[in-house]
C-alpha cells in the first residue's frame, strides 16, 4: 500500500490540495483513500437519530449503512486513539493512501507552505517531507512545485511512487 502526506500549517490549503489532486490521481488508474486525523472530537452522526441514540446506550460500534455508502463509527471511550497504522490496516485494498495529519508518521510527505501566511517551513524539522508546493518560488534543496498545478503535483507523487520502487526492487536475475 502506498502511503503519501500532505503536511503544512493551518490555512495553507491541505485539504484544497487534497480535493484536487484525487481526481487526477483516480484519473490515472488509482483508487485512492484518505486518512484525516481531526485534532478535535467530531461526530458523524447527529442526536437524535437512531444511530447516535444507540451509540450513547453504550454500543461499541456502530455501522450505518446505506445503498450509496457505509460508515463505520467506534466509540473509544477510556481507550487510546489509535495511530495511523491502525487506521491503515481498516482500509479495503487501493493504491495511494493519501494522509493529512499524522505529523509523527514515518511517511513520506508533501509540504504545503504559503510564505504569506508568516510561518515556517516544516522542512528540514520533518525529514519525512520530500518536496515542498507553494504558491510563490522558494530557494529549497528539495522539489519546490507550483501550488496552483495539482496536475504537477499528482504526476510528482506518482513519480516518487515509481522512483522508490525502482530504487528498492531487487535487481533482475541473469543466467542459470
Amino acid at each position: 500500500m502506498r502511503v503519501f502526506g500532505i503536511a503544512g500549517w493551518s490555512g495553507s490549503g491541505k485539504t484544497t490540495l487534497i480535493e484536487a489532486l484525487i481526481p487526477r490521481l483516480c484519473a490515472g488508474g488509482w483508487r485512492v483513500s484518505l486518512v484525516k486525523h481531526a485534532h478535535h472530537g467530531f461526530d458523524l452522526d447527529r442526536p437524535g437519530k437512531d444511530s447516535h441514540r444507540l451509540r450513547e446506550a453504550g454500543a461499541h460500534q456502530v455501522l450505518l449503512g446505506s445503498p450509496r455508502r457505509w460508515a463505520l463509527m467506534q466509540e473509544l471511550r477510556d481507550q487510546p486513539e489509535p495511530g495511523l497504522e491502525e487506521h491503515l490496516a481498516r482500509l479495503g485494498p487501493c493504491e495511494l493512501v493519501l494522509v493529512e495529519g499524522y505529523k509523527r508518521a514515518a511517511i513520506p510527505r508533501l509540504e504545503v507552505h504559503r510564505p504569506a501566511l508568516g510561518h515556517p517551513l516544516l522542512y528540514p524539522a520533518d525529514p519525512h517531507i520530500v518536496a515542498v508546493a507553494s504558491d510563490i518560488p522558494l530557494a529549497c534543496p528539495l522539489p519546490c512545485l507550483d501550488l496552483a498545478s495539482p496536475d504537477a503535483i499528482a504526476a510528482f507523487i506518482r513519480s516518487h511512487f515509481a522512483s522508490h520502487h525502482a530504487a528498492t526492487a531487487a535487481p533482475p536475475r541473469r543466467g542459470p
